[in-house]
């Protein structure tokens, strides 16, 4: 009875006419082992027929065509055969997880307490560790202390118009300033009248309710 072959997914083929060889990777963390290579010697021989016909300008054509049916047909059992030793090779650095079915690496990606793997059982040290961590950096967020001139984006100071450019000499404001850095204009007016309270239009020279004089 031939051989169950295990690995059908997780795995490159690098094998080559010359030889057999296969890489296999963790389903998780995506690392890789590759075996060693594994020469194969009817190739070689085909290979020397085929360059050989190319040299004598095909003399020996029908040789490598022979030599190419060879390969065809004894490529792939060489290769299964191969690719079963292969896997019996790199058996021992994987497992598969009865929950996800996943391959993973016994190295770093296997819960070996729990009998899963890290993705479906992780480490519970580790997570708290990282969960700590970031705790922490919420609360240096939190608690970080803001900045003067942020001060000044408080919401009640939102409520107030604010200009983005001088009346006077229309440099623009960096900040939410009374007076322009630049030509020392005034920028802020009071739009309530000092009288009777009311809220003067802009530019008003006398309040709409009281009259009094801006």
């Amino acid at each position: 009875m031939s051989e169950t072959i295990e690995f059908s997914r997780n795995y490159n083929d690098l094998s080559t006419d010359n030889g057999f060889q296969f890489e296999f990777y963790c389903d998780r963390c995506g690392s890789g082992h590759r075996t060693t290579f594994v020469s194969w010697t009817t190739g070689n021989i085909a290979n020397v027929l085929n360059t050989a016909s190319n040299l004598f300008g095909g003399v020996f054509s029908s040789a490598a065509s022979v030599g190419e049916s060879v390969r065809s047909s004894a490529w792939q059992k060489a290769h299964d055969d191969a690719f079963v030793s292969a896997c019996r090779e790199i058996r021992s650095n994987f497992v598969q997880c009865p929950r996800c079915q996943n391959w993973v690496c016994r190295k770093s990606c296997w819960n070996n307490k729990r009998g899963l793997c890290k993705e479906c059982a992780p480490d519970l040290g580790v997570e708290m560790s990282a969960a700590q961590a970031s705790r922490s950096v919420e609360e240096v967020w939190a608690h970080a202390a803001m900045a003067e001139e942020d001060k000044k984006l408080a919401e009640g100071n939102w409520r107030e118009t604010i200009r983005a450019t001088c009346p006077q000499c229309n440099e623009p404001l960096a900040t939410n300033a009374k007076f322009c850095p630049s030509c020392g204009a005034k920028v802020k007016f009071d739009d309530k009248c000092p009288k009777c309270g009311a809220k003067l239009q802009p530019g008003a020279k006398f309040c709409g309710e009281c009259g009094t004089k801006i």
